[in-house]
């Protein structure tokens, strides 16, 4: 026999001699082992890359870096300059338009319009970005004759954004307990008090953690930009239309593959500013979510 006991009502056991009992402990082995080696690698890639972009790109910078543009090959003034606007200008847009999705879609999920809108969700985070681009270039820039700009740009982030503002609004308040919804209901609160004033104040956190990370993955995007915002070498002038706005992932994606060491060594700075920002983004988001969850 292979386990201890056959009774019924009692849970088997797998006697520690028996042979299913070695067949389970190998298989445990393995998977365990297949798990770490995968974590292994996943964490040397990861420490790899942010080495090399360290060594590469921290090691060029200067105080020229935050003084002077691009065009000469010496600063990033302009790009950094642009990433921060249109980043912060995708996330005026899409906090939200993303928050409210996130409400009706958890609150009013037994409507058949808040599981459409589930769906659109899930198939506008599957869009690949260089075909929002594509879209913004197509009804902004040619269209409605903005060209490149900056408004362009940032429109364009805050639809690829957007969808992932919802979802993790929708999975922060749907954590909340129902427990204090009916309290609140048996106070006599409205909807509407029960939503903004006891649910969406209880997860604040949670959501600011998904509008920080939506922030860290615009951060990041080259094809949007390229197709709305398109490129320049000098400094934003205020203007939201027909003057297009430099960025740091655009000097990362061209001035790598031009022949001059000082483009390469900028592509390299710029490689390192934008990972820096972007792990600034998360610390912050897993420190924010981490305070609170502490015990008081």
């Amino acid at each position: 026999m292979s386990y201890v006991s056959s009774e019924p009502g009692i849970t088997p056991v797998f006697r520690p001699n028996s042979a299913a009992y070695r067949w389970r402990l190998l298989a445990s082995t393995i998977g365990w082992s297949l798990m770490a080696l995968m974590f292994g690698l996943l964490a040397m890639t990861l420490v790899a890359i942010i080495a090399f972009v360290i060594i590469r790109g921290g090691a060029n910078i200067s105080w020229a870096t935050f003084t002077q543009t691009t065009q000469s090959y010496h600063g990033l003034i302009n790009a950094i300059e642009g990433s921060v606007l249109v980043t912060f200008g995708a996330l005026l847009i899409a906090a939200p338009v993303g928050i409210v999705t996130g409400i009706f879609l958890s609150e009013y999920q037994y409507l058949k319009t808040a599981r459409l809108f589930s769906f659109l969700c899930d198939v506008l985070i599957g869009v690949p970005s260089i075909v929002l681009g594509m879209f913004g270039y197509i009804a902004m820039v040619n269209y409605l004759g903005w060209q490149f700009s900056l408004l362009a740009g940032c429109i364009t982030l805050a639809a690829m954004i957007v969808p992932y503002i919802a979802r993790t609004s929708e999975m922060a308040l749907l954590q909340v307990p129902g427990n204090i919804r009916e309290a609140a209901y048996a106070l006599g609160a409205g909807d509407r008090t029960v939503i903004f004033r006891v649910v969406l104040v209880s997860c604040v956190p949670q959501i600011l953690n998904g509008v920080l990370y939506a922030a860290a993955i615009s951060m990041g995007e080259t094809a949007p930009l390229i197709y709305t915002a398109g490129w320049s070498n000098y400094s934003w002038n205020g203007h939201f239309f027909h003057e297009p706005v430099g960025y740091l992932t655009y000097v990362i994606w061209s001035f790598i593959s031009e022949p001059s060491a000082a483009a390469h060594q900028l592509a390299y700075v710029a490689a390192f500013l934008t990972t820096l920002i972007a792990l600034l983004i998360n610390l912050f988001a897993r420190s924010t979510l981490r305070r609170k969850n502490a015990p008081h």
